[in-house]
């Protein structure tokens, strides 16, 4: 089992950042594939930006060049940097994990991120 807990959204103006925590309630060294996810009003959850345990981060094109992540072994979190954020940056972001065997996901409670011009 883990549990997801993400914090750090908020009402941001475009052009500005925000960091968003996703913390775990178990080391991150036991969880295969972490992720950020977000959900627009009206719209499918889509993937932000994924990790897999010893790899390098994907980010979806939305994200390249403005999202970040990283990983804190320390405080078995895992956080994502945004910058330069747009009004199509809103929605809520969820934190996901995958482990393995048996495969398991997971998903957090969310968090509320809103962007205006």
């Amino acid at each position: 089992q883990v549990q997801l807990e993400e914090s750090g959204g908020g009402l941001v103006q475009a052009g500005g950042s925000l960091k968003l925590s996703c913390s775990a309630s178990r080391s991150i060294f036991t969880i295969n594939v972490m992720g950020w996810y977000r959900q627009a009003p009206g719209k499918e959850r889509e993937m932000v930006a994924i990790i897999n345990l010893g790899g390098a981060p994907n980010y979806a094109d939305s994200a390249k060049g403005r999202f970040t992540t990283s990983r804190d072994s320390a405080k078995n979190t895992f956080d994502l940097q945004m910058n330069s954020l747009k009004p199509e940056d809103t929605g809520v972001y969820y934190c996901q994990a995958q482990t393995w065997p048996p495969r398991r996901e997971y998903w957090g409670q969310g968090t509320q991120v809103t962007v205006f011009s």
